[in-house]
């Protein structure tokens, strides 16, 4: 009886040992694995553009961080979104005057939001990883918008001063 005692609590000890290793292996390969599009590029501001945001505070801290979101493991995705998270605040508390048009700031605010859910998907305690890279992409395209609409928007002002110049030397050259 002693013997079949200490044999069945053996057995018992050594199967919490092997869920023990398969909930620390889970824990690894979310540790190892890596979340995002290593081929995504956020789009280049021309020198013109940079210019401007370059008096944007938090603008290039904030670039930065989503040139390098992707392809990075868990841990360095909790880090790097809490970083964007402070950053789209900062941005969205002192938006340059040219750049403080509807289109720019509903940009600005779902780029915020892509990053707050990211940021609460990553911190979760039970990790789907297809979730997280769900809200990076969704992150992604919202970046990318945000850069898009930068850049119409200061092309489309400088089109329009040069339309205004013309006008202005058109009206001289009558007179």
């Amino acid at each position: 009886m002693k013997y079949l005692f200490l044999f069945s609590l053996l057995i018992f000890a050594c199967g919490k040992s092997s869920e023990e290793a398969k909930k620390k292996l889970s824990t690894q390969n979310y540790n190892l694995s890596t979340y995002g599009d290593t081929l995504f590029i956020v789009p280049s501001l021309p020198d013109n553009v940079r210019a401007e945001v370059i008096q944007w505070g938090a603008f290039e801290d904030f670039e930065e961080q989503a040139k390098t979101i992707n392809g990075i493991t868990l841990e360095m995705l909790k880090n790097k979104s809490n970083r964007m998270v402070s950053h789209i605040d900062s941005i969205l508390k002192k938006i340059p005057d040219t750049l403080n048009t509807p289109i720019i700031y509903s940009r600005l605010l779902v780029v915020k939001t892509r990053t707050h859910l990211l940021n609460q998907e990553a911190r979760k305690v039970h990790l789907d990883s297809i979730s997280i890279e769900k809200k990076l992409i969704d992150l992604n395209i919202s970046v990318k918008n945000l850069f898009v609409q930068i850049n119409e928007k200061l092309e489309k002002d400088q089109i329009d001063l040069q339309r205004n110049n013309n006008e202005k030397i058109e009206i001289e050259s009558q007179k």
